[in-house]
């Protein structure tokens, strides 16, 4: 049976470049993790593909996957549902294979109460000022969105204290090294080699 395999979590608050940074990572060619693509009821942005970027579903779908269980993760924010869904993450962990998750504050916090062997990383901007810009710049909200989004983002930079590690996103591909170097080292932690060695020790000792 194969090595589970390791689930790694990127998140941080809303326009600090999640997107772009993980993108970023898999356009690499030595990038061999695998995408859980998020469930979301907001409405697509240009150049934006279902399937792809997110799966885009009503409230009410949404919903319905919530009932039934089949959320690892949910959250609610600025008026719509953002989530994982739990099978796809679990049929790749099973078979041995490294799972990306890119996701916001909340719902990160939840897949830590449930996947605490999990290697949480914290994405944040150099600044307040410049994550303000960065949302401007975007063009997809209006100033009133703008707002509710910074007074999330205080929130949410609070959360840092309950992740592995924190990268500030001042240059892409310097963040992007930052994560895969993080990466690389969790692979090496006693806790990630321990339960094979027990188990080879207790078949030794039979």
């Amino acid at each position: 049976m194969s090595k589970r395999g390791m689930l790694i979590v990127l998140s941080g608050p809303s326009g600090v470049g999640k997107g772009t940074i993980r993108k970023a990572i898999f356009e690499q060619d030595d990038n061999k993790f695998h995408y859980s693509i998020s469930m979301t009821t907001r409405k697509k942005r240009p150049g934006e593909v279902n399937g792809k970027d997110y799966y885009f579903v009503s409230k009410d779908e949404f919903e319905n996957e919530i009932a039934a269980g089949d959320m690892l993760e949910y959250a609610r924010y600025v008026d719509n549902y953002y989530g994982t869904p739990l099978k796809y993450v679990n049929k790749m962990l099973d078979s041995g294979k490294d799972v990306f998750l890119e996701i916001e504050v909340k719902g990160a916090m939840q897949v830590r109460k449930k996947c605490a062997d999990g290697l949480f990383i914290f994405l944040t901007p150099p600044d307040l000022m410049e994550l303000r810009h960065r949302i401007i710049e975007r063009g997809t909200d209006d100033l009133a969105t703008i707002d509710k989004r910074m007074k999330r983002a205080v929130g949410e930079i609070e959360m840092m204290q309950n992740y592995d590690y924190a990268v500030v996103n001042d240059e892409i591909p310097a963040a992007v090294e930052k994560i895969k170097t993080i990466i690389r080292a969790e692979r090496w932690r006693v806790k990630r080699f321990l339960p094979d060695y027990k188990k080879q020790l207790g078949d030794v000792l039979k």
